[in-house]
């Protein structure tokens, strides 16, 4: 998992065409009518919108660190993230209470038709690869958009989202750090481990689950959001973890790609209760006001996630890619 900066990637459209260009110094930033054209889930506003939120990570090279705070860029930025946050808003509202929404989360259907299920009863090794690949935009930066709540949050909430964070980033040993292990799986499925080497591959729908952290993460006015958010993801790992490390077994896509998922069986069961009694518990506790961003972040995180596997079962289920530039055929380490 190499640490340089990554190199920007290939614009999808005018948006990301404009902003990829102002980052070098060498254009314009998108017009206000460019951003009122895109279409809000598609590649080019996400894409767009994914290059001013990594300026906050790890940045890219050959741009200035100043562009992080530059005040042309952030106004685009906001006209963007006017246009995602009041899409999610109208599309995925669907509980009105914190307890009806996480209610929801805890059924776990008897028959299961999504990407994991797909995964651990018929997946081929070219299908954990790509969804390795997609989600590499997350995982090689695991619990890092989160963090951004820490310093809004206090007492219980606080001390419960610190707690998960402390495991997420390996418990103090840099050989557990998650994003370090996730490395580890994509070496065992013989992927490039070099952060956002996979951001011109990956599909809009990906960009969307992880901007969508960002957003939550860098607004202090979406704390509540992000807390749903963090809660959904917590409590729908474990099981999904489960199938995903069978899975891995099952193709013999090897020990570190089957041990990145069984650490999140075990971690994340614990991480459930901490987060739904602590940290929502404690945020509702001090700041009732916020159940109704809480429950919001739940229907949310839900709606992208839905959209992101119905893109990649079409896809696979059609045998075609479903990324945007197919993986070449590296060697794994079974071969």
């Amino acid at each position: 998992m190499e640490h340089e900066e990554p190199g920007l990637p290939t614009p999808r459209g005018p948006l990301s065409r404009g902003v990829a260009a102002y980052l070098r110094g060498a254009g314009r930033l998108p017009r206000m009518e460019d951003v009122a054209r895109a279409a809000v889930y598609g590649e080019d506003l996400q894409l767009a919108l994914y290059l001013c939120y990594e300026l906050h990570y790890r940045g890219f090279a050959q741009v200035p660190p100043e562009r992080e705070w530059d005040p042309d860029l952030l106004r685009v930025r906001a006209a963007m993230e006017h246009r995602f946050l009041s899409a999610l808003r109208t599309d995925a509202r669907v509980h009105d209470s914190v307890d009806e929404a996480l209610a929801a989360l805890l059924v776990e259907p008897v028959e299961g038709t999504g990407v994991s299920y797909f995964l651990r009863d018929e997946g081929e090794l070219w299908h954990l690869r790509e969804y390795a690949a997609q989600r590499s935009l997350y995982h090689l930066k695991e619990a890092d958009p989160h963090a951004w709540v820490l310093p809004r949050l206090w007492g219980r909430a606080k001390a419960g989202m610190a707690a998960v964070e402390f495991d997420e980033w390996g418990g103090g040993r840099a050989d557990r750090v998650h994003a370090r292990l996730f490395a580890d799986l994509m070496t065992d499925l013989g992927l490039d481990t070099t952060y956002g080497r996979y951001l011109d591959a990956a599909s809009a729908e990906a960009l969307v689950t992880v901007n969508m952290m960002s957003l939550f993460g860098l607004h202090r006015a979406l704390r509540g959001a992000l807390v749903g958010h963090f809660a959904t993801v917590e409590i729908t790992s474990s099981p999904g973890s489960r199938r995903l490390a069978e899975a891995m077994r099952r193709t013999g896509a090897g020990p570190a790609a089957e041990h990145f998922y069984d650490e999140h069986v075990e971690a994340d069961a614990v991480h459930e209760q901490v987060v739904r009694h602590e940290v929502i518990g404690g945020l509702l506790e001090q700041e009732p006001h916020l159940a109704t961003d809480v429950a919001f972040g739940i229907d949310a995180t839900e709606f992208v996630e839905e959209r992101f596997g119905a893109k990649l079962l079409a896809d696979w289920r059609a045998s075609r890619s479903s990324l945007r530039e197919p993986l070449a055929r590296e060697a794994t380490h079974t071969s």
